[in-house]
């Protein structure tokens, strides 16, 4: 059974499934992303696309916790950033595909926040 969203607000954004999957920026329509659906428990994105189209989501559940905020990095795991305690995908940014980025997501296994910016 999927979760149940809360809060779901994208802007120049689309997700490929209700709550995650391929990311794509919707004014040039290029991937610029894949958000693991089951492993986070809120995402806040905020980007430029290389078209030059800004684009932001905020999803998080009903069941949703409050995060607190982890003094670790992410660890990269064949190119998709992941929880640094089990190795959990949590999203992959193309980063060929995007001028900059600032991201904060929470790892719904562990309960930590961990934010990154390019």
């Amino acid at each position: 059974m999927g979760r149940v969203l809360r809060n779901k607000e994208l802007e120049n954004t689309r997700l490929a499934t209700n709550y995650g999957g391929w990311t794509y920026c919707t004014n040039c329509n290029q991937n610029i992303g894949y958000l693991c659906y089951s492993t986070y428990d809120s995402l806040k994105l905020e980007y430029v696309c290389n078209c030059g189209s800004k684009g932001y989501a905020f999803l998080d559940f009903q069941d949703s916790k409050e995060g607190s905020t982890s003094n670790q990095d992410m660890v990269i795991v064949k190119n998709r950033l992941c929880c640094p305690f089990d190795q959990s995908p949590l999203i992959t940014i193309l980063k060929d595909k995007v001028q900059s980025y600032n991201l904060s997501i929470t790892c719904k296994s562990c309960g930590k926040i961990y934010k990154k910016e390019k």
